[in-house]
């Protein structure tokens, strides 16, 4: 009988494979098991679809009120040299001398 793996999120040991993904029923947990797919890195892209890197440039395509302030960043504001990370909110960036963490699908690509 084959071993299968521990859940990578909760260590459970009762694991069972469904069809293509493993299932923890512990924690419901599901991963793939192919070692390829979770050793890829994360692609960021814009609203349109282009890949950003650090250091780029961007642009705000909307309006967007910066939470817990008074300030709105206004639609075409530019954001230089930007830093990309992981989480919700995948860019980090200064706008006017401020840091703001902002969602890659309100910019686009300078």
């Amino acid at each position: 009988m084959e071993q299968m793996p521990t859940c990578p999120q909760c260590q459970g040991e009762y694991v069972y494979h469904d069809s293509v993904n493993f299932v923890c029923p512990d924690c419901g947990n599901e991963w793939s098991g192919d070692e390829e797919t979770e050793n890829q890195e994360k692609v960021f892209k814009d609203s349109n679809g282009n890949i950003l890197q650090d250091g780029d440039s961007v642009i705000l395509i909307k309006d967007l009120k910066v939470k817990g302030s008074s300030i709105v960043l206004k639609k075409g504001t530019k954001a230089k040299n930007i830093r990309l990370v992981d989480g919700d909110h995948d860019v980090d960036c200064k706008i006017d001398g401020q840091s703001f963490s902002l969602k890659s699908e309100f910019l686009k690509k300078a």
